[in-house]
């Protein structure tokens, strides 16, 4: 009984590693789930009790609980066994394709993550990207939101920053749930991504079975009263401009809505605008027709490219942030009184007239996130440089970007001015374009739009095209 038994280094090792798994899975990870569960209840509660849009239980519910719903629901079962009889497949492919339709949409929100990390790096990564200002907001029309409401808020989309952006400003409000575009479908980030509320939009897909998930999950949650963030123009402006508005998310969205029902359904219109979109060459790029669409290798190499010249500015002392970064949220569109105005239950509508019904809303929202949009000052600079017929004096720039300006304000646009000084503002909008060698300065000490770089004055000129009265030059001297 006394003698030892000798072991191969190999089994030893083995024995030693099935010994620290079963450890592992049986005392760590129990442990480890308890704690993160009491601190995510804690940050539950507390939020709940502060913030306006409080989270609905559907968020906190469990990811598998939700996958099943989705899968199994009626709707869902009948589109997938209509699938199967029309190609001949058995049910079961057809279901399991369901599953991971509903895997890839449905999202895994952890509140702690939300607002302890999510936070922290959105707000450090917006701050020293940007200026970050809160342009205007309507407090009066946002507290008068009833309680319990299922709220929307609805963007227009300048840049992949958005997300952070809004997400960073709204933070006091509620815990937003994005619909993400498949860019962001990419290890490790999509995981982040999910729990951080974020559902996933194969966007233009031509997949009848795969829309019903969508449709499916979107109506889920938003009878649940989740709060949700859509970008109804569908992708990135390309030319800086607002698009037309794609209206499948929204009519996703108003099949849950019971207009006499307990809860309403609200619309918060943000508007969006930076000195400096991130992005702005790569999607003016794809507007010209004759240029090739870059590929992953080419868009990883521009970022990187783009990475290491900022670092160098940085190590030499000369780097600076982009300008401002601005946001406006406008007055909220009820849709139990929009309904009551015109005498439409939307569950009870079909064909033609729900598409009416539902391109009406789509362009009253985007003329409400239109008129949010502010006016920063590059947008107002480039705007003058456009209009000008020859370089200008930084006097006479001073001198249209006043009068612009007071045409913006007057049509009802949302002119931020930094430290309330326009004078200052036209200086960091003039700095901005001349760092960036849009606007060159010659020996006289005269300002003119640099040869070939047009299209990119035009680019933010855009953003704020719409807001101002049309048929209304700037008043500028031109210098002969």
């Amino acid at each position: 009984m006394d003698r030892s038994v000798t072991l191969p280094l190999w089994a030893a090792v083995v024995l030693g590693v099935l010994a620290a798994w079963a450890a592992l899975d049986r005392l760590m990870v129990p442990s480890i789930r308890w704690l993160v569960r009491q601190r995510t209840n804690r940050v539950i509660e507390e939020l709940n009790t502060r913030l306006p849009f409080e989270i609905q239980p559907f968020k906190l519910t469990k990811r598998q609980v939700l996958i099943d719903r989705l899968v199994y629901d009626a709707r869902v079962v009948e589109a997938a066994e209509a699938h199967a009889r029309e190609h001949r497949m058995p049910r079961e492919v057809v279901m399991a394709r369901v599953e991971r339709y509903a895997r890839e949409i449905v999202p895994s929100f952890n509140a702690y993550l939300y607002f302890r990390v999510g936070y922290w790096m959105a707000r450090r990564t917006a701050r020293f990207l940007y200026r970050v200002r809160l342009g205007w907001s309507d407090e009066e029309g946002l507290a008068g939101i009833p309680r319990g409401s299922t709220v929307v808020f609805v963007m227009n989309h300048r840049s992949n920053m958005d997300y952070v952006l809004v997400g960073y400003l709204a933070s006091n409000r509620a815990a937003l749930s994005y619909a993400v575009g498949e860019w962001a479908r990419i290890w490790p980030l999509h995981m982040l991504i999910r729990s951080m509320g974020a559902y996933f939009v194969r966007r233009g897909s031509g997949d009848a079975l795969y829309r019903r998930v969508l449709e499916r999950y979107v109506f889920m949650a938003t009878r649940a009263g989740v709060t949700q963030a859509v970008y109804p123009e569908g992708g990135l402006s390309r030319d800086g401009a607002l698009r037309e508005p794609k209206l499948g998310l929204l009519d996703y969205i108003l099949r849950a809505f019971d207009p006499h029902g307990e809860r309403d359904l609200v619309f918060v219109p943000v508007g969006l605008n930076y000195d400096r979109v991130l992005e702005d060459r790569t999607l003016l790029a794809e507007t010209l027709p004759e240029r090739p669409r870059a590929g992953r290798w080419n868009a990883a190499r521009s970022a990187l490219a783009f990475v290491w010249r900022n670092l160098w500015l940085m190590a030499r002392n000369r780097w600076h942030r982009f300008g401002y970064a601005c946001a406006c949220f406008g007055t909220p569109v009820s849709m139990r009184a929009h309904c009551t105005a015109r005498g439409i239950d939307p569950r009870a509508l079909h064909g033609d007239h729900r598409h009416a019904v539902v391109e009406e809303l789509g362009a009253e929202l985007m003329r409400a996130v239109g008129a949010a949009i502010p006016v920063l000052p590059v947008s107002l600079a480039a705007t003058v440089f456009l209009r000008s017929t020859g370089p200008l004096s930084e006097l006479e720039l001073k001198a249209g970007v006043h009068a612009l300006a007071q045409s913006a304000e007057a049509a009802g646009a949302r002119v931020y001015v930094p430290r309330r000084d326009l004078d200052y503002a036209v200086t960091v909008g003039l700095r901005m374009l001349t760092l960036r060698h849009l606007v060159t300065e010659d020996a006289d000490g005269l300002f003119r739009a640099a040869p070939g770089e047009e299209a990119v004055l035009r680019y933010y000129a855009n953003s704020i095209a719409h807001l101002l009265p049309a048929g209304v030059p700037a008043p500028v001297a031109v210098v002969a």
